[in-house]
C-alpha cells in the first residue's frame, strides 16, 4: 500500500472498556503490515533535509515509535547537534503493561549529548495523559503514526496546535476532516515523492 507523509506546514529554506478497545485498535494497527510503521531511513533523509532551519532549538517528539528500531529516532539523534536539537524524545507503545521513554538532551556547551530512559506509569499510546503531557512540551513531532487511527492522530496534533511531519496512507487525502485542512492551505505535500511516498505539512 502506498503512503504519503502529512503534517504540520513547515515551510522549507476513559471508562475501561473504552481504554481496552482503544488499546486493542492501537496494537492491531501497529501489526498491520500496510501500516508500514518502520520507514526507510533514505525517505527521512531526503525529505528533513529541506526543514534543517526549523528544528534548531526545538523538541522534537516521536510519539509512535520504538526507538529501537526507529528510523525517526536514528536520524534525529545522529543528526541532534547537526541540527541543533535542544531535545528529541520518543515513546514506545506496549499493549498491556508499562512502557518507557528516550530522551536525548545537549550538555550544557553542546558539544555532547545523553540519552535517558525512563519508565513511563502508561503503555505509551499518543492518547495517554502521560504522553498528552510530553506532546504539550515538545515544539514538533515527527514519526509514522499508525494509518487505522490517522484521523484521531492528526486531529490531536491540530488540537495542541502542533507543527509536525508524519506520514500517512494516500487515502487519507480523501477524508473530510483532513482535506478541509489541505483546502485551507494548512496541510500540504512534502517534497520528497518517491517510493509513493509524499508529505504534508501545516503552519
Amino acid at each position: 500500500m502506498s503512503s504519503e507523509v502529512i503534517g504540520q506546514r513547515v515551510d522549507s529554506d476513559h471508562d475501561s472498556k473504552a481504554e481496552i478497545r482503544e488499546n486493542s485498535n492501537l496494537h492491531k494497527a501497529k501489526k498491520e503490515k500496510n501500516d508500514e510503521f518502520y520507514t526507510q531511513l533514505t525517505d527521512i533523509e531526503k525529505e528533513l533535509k529541506h526543514y534543517k532551519k526549523h528544528f534548531k532549538n526545538k523538541t522534537v517528539f516521536c510519539n509512535c515509535d520504538d526507538p529501537q528500531e526507529s528510523n525517526f529516532w536514528r536520524y534525529f539523534s545522529n543528526n541532534f547537534n547537526h541540527l541543533g536539537l535542544k531535545k528529541l524524545v520518543s515513546t514506545h507503545y506496549e499493549r498491556e503493561k508499562p512502557s518507557y521513554k528516550l530522551e536525548m538532551t545537549a550538555s550544557f556547551d553542546g558539544q555532547d549529548t545523553s540519552v535517558v530512559k525512563t519508565q513511563l506509569k502508561q503503555n505509551g499510546d499518543f492518547r495517554s495523559p502521560e504522553c498528552v503531557e510530553i506532546l504539550k512540551e515538545s515544539d514538533i513531532v515527527v514519526t509514522n503514526p499508525p494509518f487505522s487511527l490517522f484521523r484521531e492522530y492528526i486531529s490531536q496534533l491540530i488540537d495542541y496546535e502542533k507543527k509536525f511531519i508524519v506520514i500517512g496512507n494516500n487515502n487519507s487525502i480523501s477524508y473530510k476532516d483532513i482535506f478541509k485542512l489541505i483546502k485551507e492551505n494548512k496541510l500540504w505535500m512534502g517534497r520528497h515523492i518517491e517510493c509513493q511516498r509524499k508529505m504534508v505539512y501545516e503552519h
